[in-house]
């Protein structure tokens, strides 16, 4: 099972990939000593949006994938209620050495909205999810939960820096840790030089992100800076 889940990521991976990918990304973990590479992709359309992204683990072999496809359907971008569009979302992955990470269907309603240049971007998305097969402390059954996401991105200093990433809270029943509410954080902070003269065809960005988490791989809080790399594909 195992094998075949990192078949299908590298698969996904190759796939998205060959049909434009908005950028890709390759970051050093420093707090785990490992490197994630990620591929993601935003298509908006006429009847809302499709986001996607892919992580695979590397220390120095692949160990771990994670994947979250979501839909944004909006058919009435056109009216007064725009800014509001329905949520639909399913996530997963795996871990060799802690095995398979609970999958989870989500959905719900989002807020989003933009400055008028688009340099500034943000959404609030209020779910439900659904994680078959999670058992409480009791030992009851626990698949029904929820989930409140906010993203955000931010292009400043003449387009020279770009500040982005999500947070997420949600509930998820994990008896080994005496716990069942997660926090998970990711800001981003970029450099991109396509804006030095004579590279606009550059589009390579320096930087990183810090993971901040409370009860995600562990009780308690962390922050974890990485530092990589950025390829955006125009």
């Amino acid at each position: 099972m195992k094998k075949c889940f990192m078949i299908l990521a590298a698969t996904l991976l190759l796939c998205v990939t060959r049909s434009n990918a908005q950028n890709i990304q390759l970051l050093y973990d420093t707090g785990r000593n490992c490197a994630t590479s990620t591929i993601e992709m935003f298509r908006p359309d006429g009847g809302g949006s499709t986001y996607f992204f892919v992580d695979i683990d590397y220390a120095p072999k692949a160990f771990g994938s994670y994947f979250e496809i979501s839909r944004e359907l909006n058919f009435w971008q056109n009216s007064k209620m725009s800014w509001l569009s329905v949520h639909v979302e399913y996530n997963g992955g795996l871990n060799t050495s802690v095995g398979s990470f609970n999958n989870a269907i989500l959905g719900g309603l989002t807020y989003s909205g933009h400055s008028k240049d688009f340099s500034k971007t943000w959404s609030l998305s209020a779910m439900y999810k659904a994680i078959p097969g999670t058992t409480n402390a009791l030992g009851h059954p626990q698949p029904h939960n929820f989930q409140i996401t906010g993203v955000w991105g931010i292009n400043f200093a003449k387009g020279w820096c770009s500040f982005s990433g999500f947070v997420d809270f949600w509930r998820e029943a994990r008896p080994w840790q005496g716990t069942e509410y997660i926090l998970l954080a990711e800001p981003q902070f970029w450099v991109n030089l396509d804006r030095i003269k004579g590279w606009d065809k550059v589009h390579l960005s320096i930087g990183g992100e810090v993971e901040l988490s409370n009860n995600f791989v562990e009780k308690g809080f962390r922050a974890i800076p990485a530092v990589g790399l950025k390829w955006t594909f125009n």
